[in-house]
């Protein structure tokens, strides 16, 4: 028999988590504040708790996906003994902070803990390209790792709770200073009569593509250094040449609020003497700001 596992939060999220564990074939116990939320489980063969403390006292691994931080400790505090001997996996998006104190709370009840960082969206749950990060117990990742495989492809990252709400935030500012920037692209060519799909097939998504090449050279510049005179683009050329997107914005009627900040930034970082650096130093720059 396959581990019973319930799952607390059954918003579209939740509703995935528990739904790819009940096709996995394990005994699947759900819990939502609002009873009777995901109706189509039911044929699946869940079983809905009255209580959170009935959800908890029936499986050995609790699986928490709520709407943020508050509400995972008043959802599980009044049913705290309950957690005792278990494993609790926390997959509320969060930050590394809230994680280590839900971590020391969790192990006060006598449970082991995991947080995670989801990264896919709920039609991706149990399928081969969602992966989902997860640090803090490592006995209790390998004791479940098979059960969290139903979900998405599970990656440890590390025995500080922290860790996963870490790395996720931090894939989470890529994803979106990549959409920022494609956004601003888009109001710039849709600014004139240009078909922004054509734009972004034939040259946005390639351009992209290959820009995503630079980052490894970026991470290795930061970790070990760059060698002398290696900045193939140094920023002293760039902060110059992007002063035209902000004015090129302003002409187009195109709010350029999306990239001044990288435009400052360019503009610190060579104040500061690193016009003849690469990227690597805005990096740096950055992690100055306390």
């Amino acid at each position: 028999m396959k581990t019973p596992v319930t799952v607390l939060g059954l918003g579209a999220m939740g509703t995935a988590l528990a739904r790819a564990f009940l096709a996995a074939g394990h005994p699947t116990t759900v819990w939502n504040r609002t009873p009777g939320r995901s109706p189509e489980l039911d044929e699946l063969g869940v079983t809905r708790a009255a209580t959170v403390a009935d959800a908890l006292a029936v499986s050995p691994l609790i699986v928490v996906c709520l709407l943020n931080d508050d509400s995972v400790r008043t959802t599980l505090a009044p049913a705290a003994t309950e957690l005792s001997d278990r494993t609790l996996v926390n997959l509320t998006n969060g930050t590394p902070a809230q994680a280590r104190r839900t971590a020391d709370w969790a192990a006060q009840q006598g449970a082991e803990y995991l947080d995670g960082g989801i990264m896919a969206v709920p039609v991706m749950i149990g399928g081969p390209a969602a992966f989902i990060l997860y640090s803090g117990s490592e006995v209790a990742f390998e004791r479940h790792q098979a059960a969290l495989a139903e979900l998405a492809r599970p990656q440890y990252v590390g025995s500080d709770p922290g860790f996963a709400a870490l790395h996720d935030l931090a894939l989470l500012s890529g994803m979106y200073g990549m959409v920022g920037g494609a956004a601003h692209a888009l109001a710039l060519v849709s600014s004139e009569k240009i078909s922004p799909t054509a734009f972004t097939n034939d040259l946005l998504i390639p351009w992209l593509t290959a820009m995503l090449g630079t980052l490894s050279q970026i991470a290795a510049d930061l970790e070990y250094g760059a060698a002398p005179g290696a900045a193939g683009s140094n920023l002293a050329m760039q902060a110059t040449a992007y002063v035209n997107l902000i004015d090129a914005s302003v002409d187009q009627g195109v709010d350029p609020a999306m990239v001044t900040p990288m435009g400052e930034l360019l503009d610190r970082t060579v104040a500061e003497g690193h016009g003849d650096e690469d990227l690597a130093a805005i990096v740096r720059l950055l992690r100055k700001v306390s």
